[in-house]
């Protein structure tokens, strides 16, 4: 008998061990909302020991370190490199790596990860840094704190690993080989976007909760709201509607997104146009699938499902292609005219929107790969700092670049997302539209103050960024230095001598000038707009584009008292 309840403790020892093994490779659904994004555990268990490697979709698989199991616990840490000062002057020395502790506990098949903060599912989408000598942060009067973030990705924490294989990994992946592009062929004007592109894009309020169904209530309110009526067409889904791929290489859509032909077909019903995401690299900002090596299969998928605008985020692009500062120029620019051919081809007038935060002196090639509109900059973020700096800070100089089928983009709107105050969503909107930006709106357009709506829809200041001529506004006061202008595309755009009072200026179809007199400052100032400094002469009317009237006539110039964080924008008569 003792011999037997020996060999069954054995066995039981056994099977104990045998079942605490964590060898093999484990996979787990990242978000909760979708099933497009998956993290992998590749893991070699011996005695208590572990090693292998993390892997997340949109990043290089990084060595486990410290890895150790005591009874169904996990814990290991990974290091990954250390970044910068964003926009700093390269450092001597490598930053230092940054260091994640991990903790897991095997409860039956699965193994139940708890994410620390910060420790990852974050898209590569950073807001903008406060600006440098571009007004002081707002402390006006009765303004709101700004609103808490737009709803997250709905990361899974804990995080749910199932064994897909028991098979050791073997050695961490070595990373491919960097594609250089050498040269691409122009790609032709698809005859799209001959003013800037309005409508609304997802991202700013959804984040990855975008879905069929928000999609298609966005849609039922632009057509409804008044906002359609004031020149409002794109329903744009930004990243995380993708899944993966069939056997013949085409893109399909995720759960959140049962079926994107009848989606289309539903806001094109509305008398509305249906956007889309993807980027150039194999993965998206937020780790789904993208395009690399696939672009005219998804161009073509794209067009079977109806689609009519593209917005192509560089993102994981630098993980494939060469950086090094001798190729990234050019073979950024074929990636993108890779794309840009492929829509061309698809059968199908697809607007193309390059994202790659303003890099390269993209202005200078944003139309030869195609590009209808091209960002300049990192992202906004609904705070009055980002605006400034994106807005006031980051596009003098770049007003070269922009006219009809091809655009310089700020990025999206903020307004009504409730971090800012209306004065300032009214500034944002008066440079958006000075700037012969894109009007995307950002905000959920089911629910808005009225004072929102009226500024998304000032069918005065609208008709000003969808002025034929297509003339990007200048900052005319003060001047920029001509050294300055000069060397803007190698500074980025960045641009921080324009101080509290500016005046922005440019011409319209029918003769007249657009002008908007902004003070960034405190406490209200007057500001004056100079005929001088605008090219004209004489007697003009002048009209009020936020209070809708008329002013009379003015000699020489024109003067307001602009409120703090405000602007009054008008026309002056030809």
């Amino acid at each position: 008998m003792r011999w037997l309840r020996f060999c069954v403790a054995a066995l039981a020892c056994a099977a104990a061990a045998n079942a605490q093994s964590l060898t093999g490779r484990w996979e787990a659904r990242m978000y909760q909302v979708d099933e497009g994004r998956k993290m992998v555990l590749a893991l070699t268990q011996q005695a208590g020991a572990v090693t292998g490697y993390m892997q997340q979709p949109n990043s290089t698989a990084v060595a486990i370190l410290d890895g150790k199991v005591a009874g169904n616990t996990l814990t290991f840490a990974v290091e990954r490199p250390g970044r910068g000062a964003r926009g700093a002057t390269a450092p001597t020395t490598p930053p230092a790596p940054v260091r994640t502790e991990y903790s897991a506990v095997l409860q039956g098949d699965k193994l139940v990860m708890t994410m620390p903060s910060g420790s990852g599912g974050g898209g590569g989408r950073t807001p903008s840094a406060p600006p440098a000598g571009a007004g002081a942060p707002s402390a006006a009067p009765g303004r709101g704190a700004p609103s808490a973030p737009p709803p997250n990705r709905a990361m899974m924490n804990p995080m749910e690993f199932t064994r897909v294989s028991t098979a050791s990994p073997g050695a961490l992946p070595a990373p491919a080989a960097r594609v250089t592009l050498t040269s691409y062929t122009p790609v032709l004007y698809n005859g799209l976007a001959k003013t800037p592109p309005m409508g609304w894009n997802s991202w700013n309020k959804f984040q990855g909760a975008v879905n069929d169904a928000n999609v298609r209530g966005m849609a039922d309110a632009m057509a409804s709201n008044g906002m359609k009526a004031a020149g409002y067409v794109y329903v744009n889904i930004d990243d995380t509607w993708e899944a993966d791929r069939d056997a013949k290489g085409m893109i399909r859509s995720n759960s959140k997104f049962p079926d994107m032909k009848a989606l289309s077909d539903y806001v094109h019903s509305k008398g509305l146009k249906l956007g889309i995401y993807s980027g150039p690299g194999p993965f998206t900002c937020a780790g789904y699938a993208g395009s690399f090596n696939y672009e005219e299969q998804d161009a073509k998928q794209y067009a079977a499902w109806g689609i009519d605008y593209l917005k192509y985020d560089w993102c994981s692009g630098s993980t494939v292609y060469d950086n090094t500062p001798e190729h990234i120029s050019m073979t950024q620019q074929a990636a993108y005219a890779k794309m840009g051919a492929a829509l061309y081809k698809s059968g199908r007038k697809i607007l193309f929107s390059l994202c790659q935060y303003g890099q390269n002196d993209v202005g200078s090639w944003g139309a030869k790969v195609g590009g209808n509109v091209w960002r300049t900059t990192g992202d906004i973020s609904d705070r009055w700092e980002s605006m400034v700096n994106i807005g006031f800070g980051q596009q003098v100089g770049r007003e070269k670049f922009a006219g009809p089928g091809h655009w310089n983009d700020p990025d999206m709107l903020e307004i009504g997302n409730g971090g800012m105050t209306t004065e300032e969503y009214r500034t944002h909107m008066s440079l958006w539209c000075l700037l012969s930006a894109a009007l995307l709106a950002g905000n959920d357009l089911r629910d808005m103050k009225p004072e929102i709506l009226e500024i998304l829809t000032n069918k005065e200041a609208i008709a000003v960024d969808q002025d034929k001529l297509g003339k990007q506004a200048v900052r005319v006061s003060p001047p920029v230095p001509a050294d300055e202008a000069a060397t803007i595309s190698a500074k980025e755009g960045r641009s921080t001598t324009g101080g509290d009072l500016q005046v922005f200026a440019r011409p319209l179809a029918d003769g007249g000038r657009a002008v908007g007199l902004f003070n960034l400052s405190a406490a209200t100032a007057k500001v004056t707009a100079k005929w001088s400094d605008i090219g004209i002469k004489g007697s003009h009317k002048v009209r009020d584009l936020w209070a809708h009237a008329d002013r009379g006539a003015f000699t020489d110039a024109f003067s307001a008292d602009v409120p703090s964080h405000g602007v009054v924008m008008i026309k002056i008569a030809k």
